[in-house]
Parts: structure tokens; C-alpha cells; sequence
């Protein structure tokens, strides 16, 4: 009879993971960080100023800047979280990282009519986070 045997995982079947992963998944963890004081300090500003950003009429997310201020605020504080979570590496704070970066853009562009410049911002950096924990940041935990 045939034996198949399935070799389990060793010392010897260990890694070090690649420094370009290393690299990327910290880079998604600072800008995630950056994001989320992004959107923190446009929330206090339209908390505590109205009247900084265009005033927009007949826009499907009609709410006055109050509501997107603490809409950002909160947002940002976790997303700051979230990003100082991902140095840790765990495939939980990856996954919790690429979910709020997409609701990040999601927030920005419902925020571009108010402040497209910011937005744009937002969105780029955003995209850049997804991408780099969705591609590089497997690597990180598979070697560990």
C-alpha cells in the first residue's frame, strides 16, 4: 500500500519574511495613521467652523457640517487606532485595516463636494493603504 505522507510544518519550513513586505505593511501603517488625523482635523474644523468649507445644496448626503464633523472626528480616531494596530502584524488588524481604509475613501467621497482637495488626498493615501496590506501584508504573518 502507499503511504502518503504530509509533512507538517518545521523549524526548517520558517521564513523571514521579505524586507519590501516589511516595508509596505509599515508604510500602510503610518499613512493609515496620517489618514485618520487627516479626517480627525477636518472633523474639528467643521465642528467648531462652519463656514470653512463650501456649503453645498442639493447634495444627496445633505447633512450640515456638524454631523460630517463628528462623522470625521470618530472616524479619524479610529482609524488611528486601527493603524497603530497594524504594527502589531495580525492578520485581525490587517483585515480591520483594509475595511476602514475603504470606509475611509467611502467617507471622502461623499465628502468631496465640501472640500475636494482634502478628499482627493484622502483617497489616494487610502488606496495606497488597501493596496499595500491586501498585497504585501500576507507575507508578513505566512513567515511568522
Amino acid at each position: 500500500m502507499t503511504d502518503l505522507h504530509i509533512p507538517s510544518e518545521t523549524q526548517d519550513d520558517y521564513h523571514e519574511p521579505s524586507a519590501w513586505a516589511v516595508g509596505w505593511t509599515v508604510f500602510a501603517a503610518v499613512m493609515m495613521v496620517m489618514i485618520g488625523v487627516f479626517h480627525a482635523i477636518a472633523g474639528l474644523v467643521a465642528i467648531f467652523d462652519d463656514d470653512f468649507f463650501t456649503q453645498v445644496r442639493e447634495y444627496v448626503f445633505d447633512f450640515d457640517a456638524d454631523t460630517w464633523g463628528w462623522i470625521h472626528l470618530i472616524l479619524g480616531i479610529v482609524l488611528v487606532i486601527a493603524g497603530a494596530a497594524l504594527f502589531t502584524g495580525s492578520v485581525v488588524a490587517r483585515t480591520v485595516g483594509v475595511i476602514l481604509a475603504a470606509l475611509s475613501m467611502l467617507a471622502a467621497f461623499a465628502w468631496l463636494p465640501y472640500y475636494p482637495i482634502w478628499s482627493v488626498v484622502i483617497i489616494a493615501v487610502a488606496v495606497g493603504v488597501v493596496w499595500a496590506l491586501t498585497v504585501h501584508g500576507r507575507d508578513i504573518t505566512a513567515g511568522s
